[in-house]
């Protein structure tokens, strides 16, 4: 999936920002426009996964035309970011784990007492962040 950009240029003393208009309030910056543009990448899979997590849709990205009309964006620069389309694959996928006996009775305990499967245990805490 290819989402548009607007690049506000950055200066001597000021980084370039980024926009993702697609995604609202994605943005990101760089001191570089390689950087900028690598750490739009980040954001907006960052914000893809996060708007998932809530159940929420996301939005198709929009013509690259349409972002360059916008008078909003008078002097910026355009361009193209490209996001990992498994980033939106919500479906499941069997996975064999490796984790010593206590390690495996101990997750085992605190998934029961959660009321929980031991596969919704470890998604519920790898969701939940840091």
């Amino acid at each position: 999936m290819r989402y548009p950009i607007a690049i506000e240029p950055g200066t001597a003393t000021a980084a370039f920002g980024v926009v993702v208009p697609d995604l609202p309030g994605c943005f990101s910056a760089g001191d570089t426009l390689e950087e900028a543009i690598a750490h739009a990448e980040e954001a907006a899979a960052a914000w893809i996964d996060a708007t998932l997590d809530t159940g929420a849709d996301i939005p198709q990205p929009s013509r690259l035309e349409a972002l360059r009309a916008n008078p909003a964006y008078a002097g910026w620069i355009f361009g193209i970011i490209a996001v990992d389309p498994s980033l939106l694959d919500d479906s499941t996928e069997r996975v064999n784990i490796t984790l010593p006996r206590r390690v495996l009775r101990r997750l085992d305990a605190r998934a029961r007492a959660a009321g929980e499967t031991r596969s919704g245990f470890i998604a519920r805490l790898a969701l939940a962040g840091p």
